[in-house]
């Protein structure tokens, strides 16, 4: 049973890395400054448990997460979306340079500010790729249901009596510990890209 789960789930990573790379290092790293944020703004802010298996996870630190990867996810999908070698499809897994209409999804669009905006201020439009838009669904998805496979991997290890799944990272655990919610992610980017 675990072999259908590790190798479905890791079948729509490589599904999606094949749709172009940026399908799968943009949530990839969402869930890594996920991650990161949660836990720095739970370390200077938190007082505030989350759930009662992880009482080191705090609403304070979910909270900041889930805003950072937000702003993370808009502003990262706006870097990657103007690099072809991440954004054109790839047909096998090798490592040359690409060359693609990247399609619409990478082309800018142009959006009028509206009137409200002060005269000095110095743009009166900008420019966004629509994969932005998206980006933000996926940011979305990685700070507010992604973090429940963490949850998940926690009530699994508390249920077996063991801290960590391993100790090759001190402090933290080993490698399933850093990739649970990346499963999780791996499958929703996957069917949100094909939908």
């Amino acid at each position: 049973m675990i072999l259908i789960v590790v190798f479905g789930q890791s079948s729509f990573t490589v599904a999606s890395i094949f749709e172009g790379i940026f399908w799968f290092l943009l949530p990839a790293t969402l869930i890594v400054i996920n991650d990161i944020a949660a836990y720095i703004f739970g370390f200077f802010f938190g007082k505030t448990p989350l759930i009662k298996l992880s009482p080191k996870k705090t609403w304070e630190g979910f909270i900041g997460a889930s805003v950072t990867t937000i702003i993370s996810a808009f502003m990262l999908a706006d870097i990657m979306g103007h690099s072809q070698w991440l954004t054109c499809p790839r047909k096998d897994l090798s490592t040359g340079w690409l060359h693609c209409d990247p399609g619409p999804l990478f082309k800018p669009e142009s959006y009028s500010l509206p009137g409200w905006i002060p005269h000095w201020f110095p743009w009166k439009e900008v420019s966004i790729l629509p994969v932005q838009w998206h980006a933000l669904c996926l940011g979305l998805f990685a700070s507010i249901i992604a973090p429940f496979g963490g949850f998940f991997a926690s009530g699994f290890k508390r249920a077996f009596k063991i801290k960590d799944f391993g100790d090759s990272i001190p402090g933290h655990g080993g490698i399933t510990d850093r990739m649970d919610c990346q499963m999780v992610m791996a499958v929703f980017a996957y069917i949100y890209h094909q939908s």
